[in-house]
């Protein structure tokens, strides 16, 4: 039998009351009530408290967000309120942010294939610094400088120290194998070096890598820090980033660095590689998902005799994309009992058309399940809504912060009326008389008709 849902993968505020889960000082049951399902639901506090936590170790100006993890207007003033930087990784990101009153001065922008428009908004903009990827970038932002007398970027350089780590093949991206950055095997890395610091379009302020995503060893995180770091010291760069990466708790059993020990052995890593100056780092996972959780009603519970029960609920990979692209697993609880055991094994699952389309592959639940219930799955604050998709047309679902016994919406529910906004419906004009292509089977070939 499975026990109650483990408090260390609840939000910070999470407090159990007679009628159920609270968070933010707010029941989850009355948020699906009020707001409907499927729903994201953040704790304000605890997304502010994590990110004093990366500030407290890292020291000020040296954590940026990384807000692919999740962003929108209120996501981004809460981290440039809280003294982070925001690390964007496209032109849409970067317009959020400017949109949210994030000064252009704390927002770096990342991406391996910046395409023009994006080089000239950040350079316009005076953005804190590019991290440039490729020679290929490197003459987009020439050709900008020159032609259109855009001032010089500020850039860091992204290297593949060949050092890669993560839980998932697809997110190790320190590696030789990899898209991002030049590769500190064969020269590549130091040949950027001389042609950024030889160009009048750049001003090179350091170098940056990034090893992987979830990590929950941060020996690993340190030796991708050291490699970089012993390349910063040869090259005589001023800014040395070492990237995010930091894993979170998903399942019970399941433990994570603290920032602090982050901070300590990374730290210790550079030191010793010989740079004794400030190091970034770039957080995004680490300061978001443990706030949120997702909030779905129950639609069906289908029992297969032998084989295995099936619960349906009202999102899916539409909502959650990281079960079917990474394989990633999580728990599932009933907020309105939340110290329930749960002995009930089920695969439970979304509404889309798709056998892939698993929330949690072998799920514990309350055996008393109805339909109509409302289901939890915590530790879905980072790359939920971010990688959201409207397949087979689902609406994407709200998201909402709550605090201090409030609720408020930070993005609506799309509708309906939304999946047509960018549709053109306009009739095709169809010529007449209409001519067709008749496939004649026996002659093997087409015979045009009319």
């Amino acid at each position: 039998m499975t026990s109650a849902i483990e408090s260390g993968l609840l939000p910070g505020t999470s407090e159990i009351r007679p009628e159920g889960l609270a968070v933010g000082g707010v029941l989850l049951t009355e948020l699906a009530h009020r707001f409907g399902t499927p729903l994201f639901v953040y704790d304000e506090e605890h997304l502010r408290q994590r990110c004093r936590e990366a500030v407290a170790a890292f020291g000020r100006d040296n954590v940026a967000y990384a807000s692919k993890a999740f962003l929108c207007t209120a996501m981004a003033r809460l981290a440039h309120e809280e003294g982070l930087l925001l690390d964007v990784a496209s032109g849409g990101e970067l317009r959020v942010a400017l949109h949210a009153g994030v000064p252009a001065d704390r927002i770096v922008l990342h991406g391996n294939n910046k395409d023009a428009a994006e080089l000239r908004t950040a350079m316009s903009a005076r953005v804190r610094h590019l991290v440039v990827d490729s020679f290929d970038e490197m003459d987009r932002i020439e050709r900008l400088h020159a032609e259109e007398h855009l001032p010089p970027a500020r850039i860091q350089l992204r290297v593949a120290p060949g050092v890669a780590a993560g839980a998932h093949e697809a997110i190790r991206t320190g590696g030789n194998d990899s898209k991002f950055g030049f590769g500190l095997a064969g020269g590549t890395a130091a040949a950027a070096v001389r042609r950024a610091a030889g160009s009048p379009a750049m001003v090179l302020e350091g170098v940056h890598a990034h090893v992987g995503s979830q990590v929950l060893d941060p020996a690993e995180l340190a030796a991708g820090a050291a490699a970089v770091a012993r390349f910063a010291v040869e090259t005589r760069v001023h800014r040395l980033t070492v990237g995010g990466g930091l894993g979170v708790a998903y399942e019970a059993g399941q433990t994570a660095p603290s920032f602090a020990e982050w901070a300590a052995r990374v730290r210790t890593a550079v030191r010793d590689a010989g740079w004794d100056s400030p190091v970034t780092v770039e957080p995004g996972r680490s300061i978001a998902a443990r706030a949120g959780l997702t909030l779905y009603r129950v639609g069906t519970i289908k029992r297969i005799e032998g084989v295995r029960t099936y619960v349906g609920v009202d999102g899916g990979m539409s909502d959650n994309l990281r079960p079917a692209l990474y394989g990633s697993r999580y728990e599932v609880f009933l907020p309105r009992s939340p110290r329930a055991s749960r002995p009930m094994r089920a695969r439970l699952v979304g509404k889309h058309c798709e056998s892939g389309d698993v929330i949690v592959d072998d799920a514990a639940l309350p055996a008393d399940l109805a339909v109509d219930d409302l289901l939890a799955t915590p530790v879905t604050g980072a790359y939920g809504y971010a990688m959201a998709s409207n397949y087979n047309k689902l609406p994407r679902p709200a998201v909402v912060f709550v605090r201090d016994g409030r609720a408020r919406i930070v993005v609506r529910r799309e509708t309906e009326e939304d999946l047509l906004r960018l549709d053109v419906d306009e009739p095709a004009g169809i010529p007449e008389p209409t001519r067709v292509q008749r496939f004649d089977a026996g002659a093997a070939q087409c015979v045009g008709t009319s």
